[in-house]
């Protein structure tokens, strides 16, 4: 781009502090230039580390920017969100993209109706390896199932473990999104859940069906005291099995590339991409589905 793409932060909590706003602040083809955030204080003490202002509102903080980024939970992101595209701003939303389906599709209608960019940081699908992988299992083919275990104790230690939203939600909405995603990556797309169940010690488990006849089952918690944590995909079939390696690209490095797709779809006018919103709003409808058949 000739200039770089003014971003606004909502949010001010851990997450942003790690991944978001440094990684905005250090694009060269973003400018991280207003951050709103419930308490005052936080925003204020994450703009000076940035040289960012501080917006004393969230409609302060549209008048300054091209684009919106958010760190809130998804109760708080899609009200705000949903208003950015009404405002014609692009967006990078966090996962899940609401705290309910109904928003989930309000958002997404608006980001279409508008016709603004967005992307959801779903963190391992812009490691580099990860596209590899996934483009070599769909030219092989011939997958029958799959696992996906995200396994840890984020709720129970660490900077994530006071999140009022994720004690509530639980692993279902914080890590399913990331599991959901890439066993319908591998997969096929996921076309109904046969079961979930969640445990009295917080452990879900989810079977899925896919539109290709595979079948794969999620397990997730957030509640074990495990270090490092577990964060595995494998599929099987008629070529044997193979599991999603990580190679090591960070969490930084992730956002760095998402920011990189940002941009680019920003500077060509492009709004489609596989991890926009419409991505964002089918992982919200799995999520929804999975609670419901929990519940019956």
């Amino acid at each position: 781009m000739d200039e770089q793409l003014r971003v606004g932060l909502v949010g001010a909590g851990p997450w942003a502090d790690m991944v978001h706003a440094p990684g905005i602040a250090d694009h060269p083809g973003t400018r991280l230039t207003a951050i709103w955030a419930r308490r005052e204080e936080a925003a204020a003490e994450l703009a000076g580390k940035h040289g960012a202002s501080v917006a004393a509102s969230p409609d302060e903080l549209l008048e300054q920017v091209d684009a919106v980024a958010f760190a809130v939970p998804p109760g708080v992101q899609a009200g705000i969100a949903t208003r950015a595209a009404e405002r014609g701003k692009h967006l990078i939303l966090e996962k899940p993209i609401a705290g309910s389906l109904e928003d989930a599709e309000r958002l997404a209608a608006a980001v279409e109706r508008n016709n603004v960019a967005s992307l959801v940081v779903l963190t391992k699908r812009y490691a580099p390896e990860t596209r590899e992988q996934l483009d070599q299992l769909k030219q092989t083919g011939g997958w029958v199932g799959g696992s996906a275990r995200w396994l840890n104790g984020g709720l129970l230690d660490g900077p994530f473990s006071h999140s009022p939203w994720r004690h509530e939600r639980g692993p279902l909405d914080d890590v399913g999104p990331h599991a959901f995603d890439l066993l319908d990556a591998t997969l096929g797309t996921i076309t109904d859940v046969i079961a979930a169940n969640r445990s009295e010690h917080g452990l879900w488990q989810v079977v899925f069906q896919h539109e290709t006849g595979a079948t794969s089952v999620a397990t997730m918690t957030m509640t074990l005291p495990l270090n490092p944590g577990i964060a595995e995909v494998v599929v099987y079939g008629e070529h044997g099995h193979r599991v999603l390696a990580d190679r090591g690209t960070t969490t930084a490095q992730c956002f760095t590339n998402l920011l990189d797709d940002f941009v680019a779809m920003v500077d060509s006018g492009t709004t489609e991409h596989p991890l926009d919103v419409r991505r964002g709003l089918h992982l919200q409808r799995v999520i929804d589905l999975a609670r419901r058949k929990s519940e019956a």
